[in-house]
């Protein structure tokens, strides 16, 4: 007994002792599985920044937590352990953790329209190597702090994110990759990315940034895609890019950088695209040297001044090659057979000087899109324009016979009738519709017709171009959510050019009503808001409107709006109207590929009178009284010398062609046989007499002194220059008559005389500016500038700038006068004069001193008057001590003292603090000593439309001096003053200006190229408008 209770005592011990061992097991098993928990929980730190982004990009979709790396309730519900270890959550956050630790390596928030600025916070995550925030509505400038992290990737394309880039991120040496494509970004770009050793992609395109491209880039040899379109950069095309041997994609479209192409380009054999385009400048360049870069598949040489022939390589070389787009160049010569024959996709060689044989195989070809438009072919197959894919818009020279080709081969019908339409309604993209008591043509084709005329050859359109990144096949659009009318919601886009002709129109004047609305973006708070579109509007040859931009003109998404372009006149019977995409603009939002030119409607209408038709009486009538009229004016040629007389005089008629005729009975009966009453002023070249012609329109006329035939002939010449410079801030020329000895220019009068005297005239003569009428007259005197630089077909360097050579008119709208012909150097785009012309305390130091014109002489004058609108002061004038020489003195001690709004003229009641810190902002900096460091025209025209941020200038103190002096005024004025040529009204000295006097004149210096470094330059006398007295 006692021994069976022994086993069973043993067997209860037995089992209470596996029951606690089994009971450890259990508890070290829990512990064990919490202290590896434990072990993977991210750091407090990282879970602090997590929870801050979230909060400053208002994402209120994270919860954040510790574990939230290793649970499924963390930042999203789907936690994945890939093959490599990383803990990827959900496709937005990727943890790497370790047996100790979990630390965030990636965030990507893409398209998740996030509307908060950059965080700080990023910088407090050490193990970060990825941030893509692409595609939100990101904004706020890029934190410094990013530098210190060891980021692989960083990406903010299609945000609002804006400042300048930061130096420091310079000293992320392991980035890959930087991407801030289609942001608000400006500023220069900075030299510290010189420093990115393993930098493989660059993209920064559809910004403001400024200045050049830092030679330290020269060092970027991983470079593998660089992307810096539509950007406001200068100078050249540097040669540095030839170290980018591992390079394959290079965009250089509408960046405002200077040719030629350089040479060292052909050492970038890995490229397969290469897209340049619109540079500036007047230096013409050979065509490239490409031949090494076999694998190329998008050529792009758009407008890039290229001269000489295509070489047969582009025909050949790569078998890959599939879009070419030479268009708008200077290419001259034969095409290869190699490019004819080669089964491109699309080429594009419209707008060029080349010649021979159009052939008949690109008839045969249907499928691929061929511009080769304004070009001097001799001959084409006959029916060669029954192919939509093919446009040779004036593809024959003049000399050749289009007779068995049809029209699409000139610009200019030869209509079955005489021209009989006087007006013209397209509904672009869209059906035939009514609109405002007008019934507008159907224009609904919506797959590529890159050449199309309406079967009654009324009207007709042309297209070019190939949508970036995507394979677009339709170019219209429709979007019913618009206002304004039917004709708004329909659209057709194109990717380059996009050209109207209205066929069969009578000769005279008409007005041009150009519709659009923009209906490919949203307007709302998502990255879809986030597109610019700009393109270029001419009309008849002539550029009306640069950077045109939809949303800005109509204020909005959505909503339709219209632009008037009056007097515009057709001599034949085609009206040619021109929408053209130059580099500008955001190019990947929506979606890649949406840019270039809108069009939502056509309406063109006379301006003349239409009659209703002649009897046969009067037709006898008007035939009788024509011979009579041409037998008058026979002898009228006659006696005025154009039959016969001497061969200087014809010459000297021809060139008077190239603006409008007045006859000089008009002109006597205009200013009353010129009636000293009527003087209103004497120049350099003569009086100045105001008139009025019969239909009542005001002029005022130059009545120029005898001088030799060389010189009126040199004069007429530039006149016929000048005239051609149209543009709605600047002093129009009407036209000028040249009989016997009298020599007259006629010019629009304007009646509230110069900005000067409106600004700081007498008490009587000063005009009561509120600070509105300020800001339009800047932005004016800027637009007129930027014209004259950068989008005239000269290049223009006034000169001489000041509020007495601006002149208003009778709604106080700013047109330069005294402009002329300043020819830069081709080879060095810089002119050394050894005589200047110009007026102390305007004149760039560089100018006035060394004779050093570019036109950023003209932004530094730009600056100093911009400073007298604001301060209502003269530069010249106002001293408000002793110490201080000029204006311009003042303000910059006032900037460095944080008080330049004591410069703000106190007669201002009311006016905008901001407004007003911008506009003398930016005139500090277009008055830098540095002219490299002053800003282009068209950059400050955004800066004062609040399209581009201001960098306040930084002005540091001479050293040893405690007032900011301008010694180089001084130097000039002593010792400059025999170069300085100032306004005189005869050659024996100089006069003074009285501020109630505006000023117009013109000059034309001619360089010398047999001189290498520096030339005499020859000036022509100074022309006086007219001196107003009142």
């Amino acid at each position: 007994m006692i021994k069976g209770s022994r086993i069973i005592e043993s067997s209860l011990w037995t089992m209470s002792g596996l029951f606690k061992f089994f009971i450890l097991l259990l508890f070290l098993s829990t512990n064990l599985r919490d202290i590896r928990s434990d072990a993977q929980l991210l750091p407090n730190e990282e879970v602090e920044a997590l929870e801050a982004i979230a909060s400053r990009l208002q994402h209120t979709g994270w919860s954040v937590s510790r574990d939230s790396c290793s649970r499924s309730q963390g930042l999203n519900t789907t936690i994945t352990t890939r093959a490599d270890g990383f803990v990827e959550i959900g496709a937005n956050i990727i943890c790497n953790c370790n047996a100790t630790v979990c630390h965030i390596t990636t965030i990507q928030l893409k398209g998740m329209n996030l509307t908060g600025v950059l965080p700080e916070e990023f910088a407090n995550l050490p193990s970060l190597q990825e941030i893509d925030l692409s595609r939100n509505y990101i904004s706020g400038p890029i934190p410094a702090s990013y530098g210190q992290l060891r980021l692989r990737v960083l990406s903010f394309l299609g945000n609002r994110i804006n400042g300048s880039i930061p130096e420091a991120l310079g000293d992320m040496s392991t980035l890959e990759e930087l991407v801030v494509e289609d942001n608000f970004l400006g500023g220069p770009l900075p030299r510290n990315l010189g420093r990115l050793s393993r930098l493989r992609r660059f993209l920064a395109s559809a910004n403001n940034f400024t200045g050049t491209i830092p030679d330290s880039y020269g060092n970027l040899t991983n470079l593998e895609d660089f992307r810096i379109d539509g950007s406001i950069l200068s100078g050249r095309i540097p040669d540095f890019i030839g170290n980018w041997r591992n390079l394959t994609r290079l965009d250089l479209q509408g960046t405002n950088m200077s040719g030629p192409i350089p040479s060292t380009i052909s050492l970038l054999t890995n490229l397969n695209s290469l897209r340049i385009s619109d540079l500036t400048g007047s230096s013409t360049t050979p065509f490239p040297n490409l031949e090494a870069m076999t694998n190329m598949e998008d050529l792009s040489l758009r407008n890039c001044l290229l001269t000489g022939s295509i070489p047969p390589y582009i025909g050949r070389n790569s078998e890959t090659l599939k879009y070419v787009d030479l268009s708008f160049n200077r290419l001259s010569g034969l095409v290869p057979p190699s490019v004819w024959g080669r089964d491109f996709d699309t080429l594009f060689l419209n707008n060029n000087l080349l010649s021979g044989e159009i052939p008949e195989l690109i008839f045969t070809r249907n499928n691929d899109k061929i511009d080769i438009a304004y070009n001097d072919f001799t001959s084409a197959p006959p029916q060669i324009c029954q192919s939509s894919s093919l446009n040779l818009i004036s593809a024959l020279s003049p000399t050749a016979d289009p007779t068995n080709t049809g029209w699409c081969i000139t610009d200019e019908v030869t209509c079955s009738r005489n021209p009989i339409h006087h007006s013209l309604f397209i509904n672009c993209g869209g059906g035939r519709t009514e609109f405002e008591g007008n019934e507008y043509d159907e224009d609904s084709t919506s797959l590529q017709s890159y050449f199309f005329t309406t079967s009654d050859q009324r009207w007709a359109y042309s297209t070019n171009g190939l949508f970036m990144g995507r394979g677009q096949t339709r170019f219209t659009g429709t979007n019913m959510n618009v206002t304004g009318g039917d004709i708004y919601t329909t659209a057709r886009f194109s990717p380059g050019s996009l050209r109207y002709y209205g066929l069969c129109l009578r000769k005279g004047s008409y007005r041009v009503r150009l519709h659009f609305a923009e209906i490919s973006y949203t307007n709302d708070t998502t990255f879809r808001s986030l597109g610019r579109r700009y393109f270029d509007i001419s009309i008849q040859g002539v550029l009306q409107w640069k950077e045109f931009n939809i949303v800005e003109v109509a204020g909005g998404v959505g909503i339709g709006t219209s632009v008037d372009f009056d007097n515009i006149v057709v001599n034949g019977s085609t009206l040619d109207i021109h929408l053209q995409w130059a580099g500008k603009g955001t190019t990947a939002i929506p979606d890649r590929g949406v840019y270039g030119p809108l069009l939502s409607a056509i309406e063109i209408t006379p301006e003349y009178d239409i009659s209703s038709g002649l009897s046969a009486g009067a037709i006898a009538g008007i035939v009788i009284g024509s011979c009579a009229f041409v037998v008058l004016i026979l002898a009228l040629l006659w006696w005025r010398g154009y039959i016969g007389g001497d061969k200087e005089d014809k010459e000297l008629r021809a060139l008077e062609l190239q603006t409008g005729y007045f006859s000089l009975r008009q002109i006597k009966a205009a200013t009353h046989n010129f009636d000293p009453a009527n003087k209103i002023g004497e120049g350099g070249f003569g009086p100045v007499y105001k008139g009025v012609l019969s239909d009542g329109s005001e002029i005022a006329v130059k009545q120029l002194s005898a001088r030799s035939k060389q010189g009126n002939r040199e004069f007429v010449t530039e006149i016929g220059m000048i005239s051609a410079l149209q543009h709605p801030n600047l002093v129009k020329l009407y036209g000028c008559c040249i009989e016997g000895k009298e020599l007259l220019l006629v010019y629009e009068y304007l009646i509230n005389n110069s900005l000067a005297r409106a600004l700081f005239g007498k008490e009587n003569q000063k005009l009561n500016l509120d600070w509105s009428t300020r800001k339009k007259i800047c932005m004016g005197i800027a637009k007129g500038l930027a014209y004259l630089h950068e989008e005239s077909r000269l290049k223009i360097v006034h000169r001489d700038i000041k509020a007495t050579n601006v002149l208003l008119d009778k709604d106080l709208n700013a047109k330069i006068s005294d402009f002329g012909l300043a020819k830069l150097d081709e080879e060095e785009n810089t002119h050394i004069s050894t005589r200047i012309a110009g007026t102390i305390g305007y004149m760039a130091p560089e100018y006035a001193m060394r004779g050093y014109l570019t036109d950023k002489a003209d932004v530094y004058s730009f600056g100093v008057v911009a400073l007298e609108i604001v301060s209502g002061k003269s530069n010249t004038n106002y001293r408000p001590k002793e110490e201080f020489v000029y204006l311009l003195d003042w303000a910059y001690v006032l900037q460095e003292q944080g008080s330049l709004l004591e410069l703000v003229d106190p007669s201002l009641v009311k006016y905008s603090k901001d407004e007003a810190m911008r506009m003398l902002n930016i005139a500090l900096l277009c008055t830098n000593p540095s002219p490299t460091l002053r800003p282009p025209m068209s950059q400050v025209v955004k800066m004062l439309d609040g399209k581009l941020p201001v960098q306040p200038p930084v002005v540091k103190r001479g050293v040893g001096n405690t007032d900011i002096k301008f010694k180089a005024f001084d130097m000039m004025s002593h010792d400059s003053q025999t170069q300085v040529s100032t306004i005189s009204t005869d050659s024996q000295g100089p006069r003074s200006i009285s501020t109630d006097r505006p000023w117009m004149g013109t000059s034309l210096y001619k360089h010398d190229t047999r001189e290498s470094v520096s030339s005499e330059t020859k000036l022509l006398p100074d022309l006086d408008l007219y001196d107003v007295k009142m």
